[in-house]
């Protein structure tokens, strides 16, 4: 971040040092600690919340061309045409299942007695 030396750091403590004190000193530097400390964690959140709209932006990008792909754009037309939004089969696929039914039913050769 800053490129800062031994003695830049022992220049601004001996500067420090008599400006406030040794008083007032420790209880400046925990302060400044303090701010540094909350500095350094708004950076990383603020950093960590690009990170993630980047990701996402990514992800959009992605799934945009998959879906410029020929292939998959027919798929998703053949499945909005059996599969209503709602999840309710259509009528195409409604009467293939009853179709289905009526052939896995076993057909009797004997007459029913009450008729």
């Amino acid at each position: 971040m800053f490129d800062i030396g031994f003695w830049e750091i022992s220049l601004i403590f001996v500067v420090a040092l008599i400006v406030l004190g040794p008083e007032r000193l420790p209880r400046a530097a925990r302060t400044v600690g303090l701010w540094v400390g909350k500095a350094r964690q708004v950076l990383s959140s603020v950093k960590a919340d690009i990170d993630r709209e980047l990701k996402a932006d990514e992800l959009k990008e992605m799934v945009s061309k998959r879906a410029a792909v020929p292939e998959l754009q027919d798929l998703v037309q053949e499945a909005n045409k059996t599969i209503s939004f709602d999840g309710d089969p259509t009528s195409e696929s409604s009467s293939s299942n009853q179709a289905e039914e009526k052939a896995a039913k076993p057909k009797t050769s004997a007459p029913d007695p009450t008729e």
